[in-house]
């Protein structure tokens, strides 16, 4: 009975021609099931087994043992897996044609993958992504005349014809186009202005590159930060050398009058370049405070600077535990012996020890704290390795700790710059300060060896906090969590009794600033706009309007109006006279130019109320009307003098918001940007300054980065192409469509 489920069988149909006529049905639905029956004959060899035999290698296969059946899934490994040696040698000697005999495929992997068959081959499209892989890896430009690189893309598709040198070059300048392209129209929808810093890098050849970095928030109140030109410069000792990159990065991307803060390094600069910068930036921005937005320091260059200098104070202690790292580590079986000892003593630390990259300074740092954390370890280890005479002793061991102690804050302060977003300006006062108050109370300690270590180092911070504090005091103080209790709080303990002076000077520039922005949004005096019922309204003035209505019965006369509008045109005029005043004298009080603005109002009320005196009245009543016409008038007088008050003493006589972890104060201001649309503009531009000049690999760097060959051996587009289309589609720029599609050849 059971031959009647064999699909091909030698047995004629009449030796079971019931059985087989009641059995053909089934055996053509299995036979549809699989097609592994077109390579496969099924013979009865003995009672109960049936074996399947290929008919191209004619090898035999078990198929069914009694009532096991042994399936088809390796009949199809036979045929699918090239096994069989007929069928691989008639793959191998077969062209594009396909014979009956050919080699199967299942039909489960064609309908798996049915598209990729169908996708054409885009020349255009590889070329774009080689581009694209060796702008963000830093690959060479001559990998596509590779011979490995040419044999690997033409076995990935042998369609692919590979490009030139120069074919290449011209697609990364061109991709580097499209995506500038895009950035610019971005850049030139931003409300606010723009920030620069400078970083030089020098090539063996002893030419220049100045990197130019522009920061900014966008009108979604988002912090970009973003490379924007690498300018070469033949002698980077030229005076005038970084005043020129300044220029035409600002040409390039139409920065002529948005420019805010400008951000630079002195370690690569003189008197001479200071000065032709900070006349540079007179004239680009002559009203911010008067040219002192221009930082001259990079707060990652001078924290790499103090660790550097206290880590040379105490050399050679430092050396004894490089050394005495070195030893463990450069043995197998010392640094076995050293883990055998440690878990001998319990060290409860969980640091490994290893050796430093002397360019890096927080890897010094951590194996000093590491070695610290397991000073039991190498005060012992002599007893165990007879060889080792490096320990070092326990005065030693007193003095990294507490140079530890100092390099923990200097590590602390500047890894606000290595996290995944670049911090906003409020951010780095709180750090600063914290750095200015340890290092002066250091100073002053009567242990000889901090005082001595801490007091150079003092020295130094000292001439960055007096050259940043006021910016980054007025950064803060856009922290609606802070405002200026944070810098009185911080000033009292950094100055003690002189606090007073510092505060005010602070709370002058942050008003003075205000003013300015007010200065700036002043319209001229004929932009006055008579209403149908012929009351004068002059535009709004930083948040103050006023207004002027006539009486009901019309009884005031013409020369009233006309002295109304003359009384309101003084009032421009009058901010106008103030400013002069006040930018021959910088640190004037700004109390007093608030008061004339006010006298000026009030001279127009005044005014006012004469005139309605003038109205002879005819009712012997107090009240008019329902008797409530009076509240109004009241209420609007309260309301008109509640609008005298400032945005910015608004804000800052507001109560402080709670301090959380995660505060979102761009957010923040986005959100109350229609509360102070003055002064979110300011904080706009105040919270997008840049206080360090490098990037995130390079915060810690002890030394100073160079051009390498390769990249100083391309043409200065090629080069400046490479570097910031890397920078802009590592960290992804603005999402803006462009339809500019450029083709550069060379």
């Amino acid at each position: 009975m059971e031959t009647a489920i064999i699909p091909v069988t030698p047995i004629t149909p009449t030796d079971n021609n019931d059985l087989v006529s009641s059995e053909v049905q089934p055996n053509k639905r299995r036979r549809k099931k699989s097609i592994v029956w077109d390579h496969f004959t099924v013979e009865t060899v003995g009672d109960g087994c049936i074996r399947a035999c290929c008919n191209q290698c004619k090898k035999s296969f078990a198929y069914i043992t009694g009532s096991k059946l042994a399936g088809t899934s390796h009949l199809k490994r036979h045929i699918a897996l090239g096994i069989c040696p007929v069928s691989r040698q008639r793959n191998q000697q077969a062209s594009d044609t396909k014979t009956a005999n050919a080699t199967y495929e299942p039909r489960k992997r064609q309908r798996a993958t049915p598209g990729f068959a169908n996708i054409p081959f885009n020349q255009e499209r590889c070329n774009h992504e080689i581009a694209k892989m060796i702008i963000m890896h830093e690959y060479p430009l001559h990998i596509v005349e590779h011979p490995g690189f040419i044999d690997f893309a033409r076995t990935l598709q042998p369609q692919f014809n590979m490009v030139s040198f120069n074919t290449i070059q011209g697609d990364c300048v061109a991709m580097y186009l499209n995506e500038k392209q895009r950035l610019l129209n971005f850049i030139n929808e931003i409300p606010g202005r723009i920030s620069l810093t400078l970083d030089l890098c020098i090539s063996n050849q002893a030419v220049g590159y100045v990197f130019i970095t522009g920061q900014f928030i966008d009108m979604e109140w988002n912090l970009h930060r973003c490379l924007l030109n690498v300018v070469m410069v033949p002698s980077p000792d030229s005076d005038c050398a970084l005043q020129q990159a300044v220029v035409s990065c600002l040409s390039d991307w139409q920065l002529e009058n948005r420019l805010f803060t400008l951000g630079f390094d002195q370690s690569f600069s003189n008197v001479n370049i200071n000065q032709n910068l900070r006349a540079l930036f007179s004239v680009r921005n002559p009203y911010m405070l008067h040219g002192q937005f221009l930082i001259g320091n990079c707060f990652a260059r001078i924290i790499s600077l103090l660790a550097q200098e206290a880590l040379w104070s105490v050399g050679e202690t430092v050396k004894k535990i490089r050394d005495s790292v070195k030893f463990v580590k450069t043995s197998d079986t010392h640094e076995e012996t050293f883990f055998g000892l440690k878990e001998q003593l319990k060290v409860p630390s969980m640091k490994d020890i290893f050796i430093d990259d002397q360019t890096k300074w927080n890897t010094t740092y951590d194996m000093l704290a590491a070695a610290c954390e397991l000073k039991q370890v190498f005060l012992c280890l002599e007893t165990s390795i007879p060889d080792y005479n490096l320990a070092p002793s326990m005065d030693d061991w007193k003095q990294i700790e507490i140079l530890c102690t100092y390099l923990k804050l200097f590590f602390d302060a500047v890894s606000i710059l290595t996290g995944p977003t670049y911090p906003n300006a409020s951010a780095f006062y709180h750090e600063v300060s914290k750095v200015q108050l340890e290092l002066t109370h250091a100073a002053m300690s009567n242990d000889p060896f901090i005082s001595n270590l801490t007091k150079p180092l003092k020295e130094k911070f000292d001439r960055y906090w007096s050259d940043c504090f006021l910016v980054l005091a007025i950064a803060v103080v856009m922290d609606p969590r802070f405002k200026m209790k944070l810098v009185e709080f911080s000033f009292s303990r950094i100055y003690g009794d002189d606090a007073g002076m510092w505060i005010k000077i602070v709370d002058d520039g942050i008003h003075e600033l205000y003013l300015e922005y007010i200065a700036q949004a002043l319209p001229p005096p004929e932009t006055f706009v008579e209403e149908r019922n012929g009351s004068i309204i002059p535009e709004q003035n930083g948040g103050v309007i006023l207004k002027t209505e006539p009486p009901e019965d019309g009884y005031l006369h013409e020369e009233g109006y006309l002295q109304e509008e003359q009384t309101h045109e003084a009032a421009p005029q009058e901010v106008s006279h103030h400013e002069v005043a006040h930018q021959e004298d910088p640190h004037h009080d700004v109390a007093h130019r608030e008061v004339s603005d006010q006298e000026v109002v009030s001279q127009g009320v005044t005014h006012q109320e004469e005139a309605s005196q003038e109205v002879p009245s005819q009712d012997p009543l107090i009240s008019i009307g329902d008797g409530l016409s009076d509240f109004e008038v009241y209420i609007s007088e309260i309301s008109g003098s509640h609008q005298m008050k400032s945005e910015l003493d608004q804000y800052l006589e507001e109560s402080l918001l709670p301090r959380v972890q995660d505060f979102d104060i761009l957010g923040w201001w986005k959100l109350n940007r229609t509360k102070y649309p003055t002064l979110s503009r300011m904080a706009s531009d105040i919270l997008s300054m840049p206080f360090s000049t490098v990037g995130p690999d390079s915060v810690f760097d002890t030394e100073r980065k160079k051009m390498d060959n390769y990249l100083s051996s391309l043409r200065p587009v090629t080069l400046e192409a490479l570097i910031c289309a890397k920078d802009w589609l590592q960290y992804g720029g603005p999402s803006q469509s462009c339809e500019a599609n450029v083709k550069m050849e060379f």
